[in-house]
């Protein structure tokens, strides 16, 4: 399927007759594929200038095919058959939804927690390392490169004939592989910034090799381009990004929903594109990720628009405010790559940029150099030790106490993060407390993995409005994982990206409730327990 098509309705309808004569006036969507870089403003033009190569990517990147195919190959006649790769944000989001939604196997270690490390390092035998990077200075690829290296030698592995690099040309990581002798070097477009790379060598080198006819995905692509570079009202691409950046007054919670689309995880990719690129200067738009059961949980606040991915069959059958979408899989991510575009220069921000998201990585590396002592527990519940600022909670000694604590300060067009540092392949059913917690509010919930989500919607909780109210969940762990050649293990890796996030919130007047279960399982039951009695 590479045909798009969209219905909006209710604001959303509004958005889109306010705003698309007037793009398709200003000639948006050409200008957009010609690459102009003054299509944001003065402010925006010097990054822009160097990040539009996205818009011709499905293109330009047709040379990458035959090289994965045939490394895939060569792999295949040496028995390597399964794939994982490392990296963060844009790196790892795309190739994930791709190779999901083909049901292909790809061990996605975009986390620094040391259960979910010890569990990638299994089956070395058949397995090869995709380190994706634009630089190769992110800590957690960089981290992950560093212990698969190891465990290859350690297993009689010829390390190096096992790594598989994806990066910017000229990077240091571009360098440093050549040098030393990884199986192959991929170069990515540097004109592409990560979170909208998904059709680059970023999102078709780790997918290929998994087994994805990344072929096909971009012919599809290359199709759907076709529609989108059109100054044309019925660009699904300029109507989705009205109904993103131009509602009024703005709905800025998007509540993104998938209602029958053939695809596994796409919100999740969306939820980096539009949070990353919109949440700065005050402003922007949340995308708040919900299972095909909870939108009705927050559609009726005013704030929220819902934008459902759907089957095309199903286009014009919905009902009520919100945004229905379809198309192909390769077809609709540069769909939402252009909405995203459109509705930075609605909102008159530079979607290019992410000032905030150095605040956390910054506070990490303090840390790590520091090895402060760990700031005391509050209080300790059962298996929850309980930390906080007490002008948040009052004396709360209790979880459920603690909660309604956090929960007391959530404004009437706020928004609840919860930030769980854990394994996010072992420990799914957390994700549970997003919609109790969302029954409890009437209110957006977001739920995002540590420090994956650092990647991701961390910008737009420091950048975008002051509504939000934030429950970080850390836990302890018996398992531990050292890091050939750096001072600090895995274990010591995330609790520092923990406390440094949690830093940075702080110094933004957001308000942090901070949870440790001293014991997983039992104090995954205890909260989700607590949360249930709210």
């Amino acid at each position: 399927m590479s045909s798009l098509s969209l219905q909006a309705a209710g604001s959303a309808r509004e958005a889109v007759d306010t705003h698309v004569p007037r793009l398709v006036a200003d000639s948006f969507a050409s200008k957009l594929f010609a690459q102009d870089p003054t299509l944001w403003g003065a402010a925006a033009e010097e990054e822009a200038a160097v990040r539009l190569g996205w818009t011709d990517a499905a293109t330009v990147s047709r040379p990458l095919i035959p090289e994965i195919m045939e490394l895939r190959d060569d792999f295949a006649r040496e028995g390597v058959t399964r794939f994982v790769l490392a990296g963060m944000g844009g790196s790892s989001l795309a190739p994930e939804v791709i190779t999901r939604s083909a049901g292909v196997e790809l061990f996605v270690l975009d986390s620094t927690d040391p259960e979910m490390v010890s569990t990638a390092l299994q089956d070395l035998e058949h397995t090869a390392l995709v380190v994706s990077s634009k630089s190769g200075s992110t800590v957690e690829t960089d981290s992950a490169r560093r212990v698969f290296l190891e465990a290859f030698e350690r297993a009689g592995i010829d390390g190096p004939s096992r790594i598989v690099v994806v990066t910017d040309p000229g990077s240091p990581m571009d360098s440093a592989s050549r040098e030393a002798g990884y199986r192959k070097t991929f170069n990515a477009d540097p004109n592409v910034g990560g979170r909208f790379s998904a059709l680059t060598a970023f999102g078709l080198v780790p997918s290929g090799l998994a087994g994805v006819d990344v072929a096909a995905l971009l012919e599809d692509a290359e199709e759907a381009a076709e529609m989108l570079r059109e100054d044309d009202e019925d660009n699904i691409g300029l109507q989705l990004g009205a109904a993103l950046g131009g509602t009024d007054p703005l709905r800025d919670k998007i509540v993104l929903v998938n209602q029958g689309a053939p695809f596994v995880g796409f919100a999740d990719w969306a939820e980096q594109l539009i949070a990353e690129s919109t949440g700065k200067s005050g402003t922007g738009v949340l995308p708040v990720v919900v299972d095909e059961s909870a939108p009705e949980l927050t559609s009726g606040a005013q704030d929220v628009l819902v934008v459902s991915l759907v089957d095309e069959e199903s286009v014009e059958t919905g009902s009520g405010d919100g945004v229905r979408v379809a198309g192909s899989l390769s077809g609709l991510m540069l769909t939402f790559e252009v909405a995203t575009a459109v509705a930075g220069r609605l909102l008159g921000i530079d979607p290019y940029n992410q000032p905030d998201v150095e605040s956390a990585k910054a506070a990490t590396r303090e840390l790590l150099a520091s090895s402060p002592e760990p700031s005391p527990a509050v209080a300790t519940d059962g298996n929850v030790e309980i930390r906080g600022d007490e002008s948040l909670l009052h004396g709360a000694t209790t979880v459920q106490d603690a909660l309604t604590a956090l929960l007391e300060q959530l404004p009437e067009d706020g928004y609840v993060s919860v930030q769980a540092y854990f394994d996010r392949l072992q420990w799914t059913q957390l994700e549970a407390i997003r919609d109790q917690l969302a029954r409890r509010t009437g209110r957006p919930v977001t739920f995002g993995w540590g420090p994956r989500f650092l990647h991701s919607t961390g910008q737009y909780h420091k950048g975008g409005p002051a509504q939000g109210v934030y429950l970080q969940i850390t836990a302890a762990t018996d398992t531990d994982v050292d890091i050939p050649g750096i001072p600090f293990t895995f274990g010591e890796l995330i609790s520092a990206q923990a406390d440094g996030d949690a830093a940075v919130l702080g110094e933004h007047d957001r308000p942090v409730l901070r949870l440790r279960l001293t014991d997983r399982a039992a104090g995954v039951a205890q909260l989700l327990e607590a949360a249930s009695a709210l």
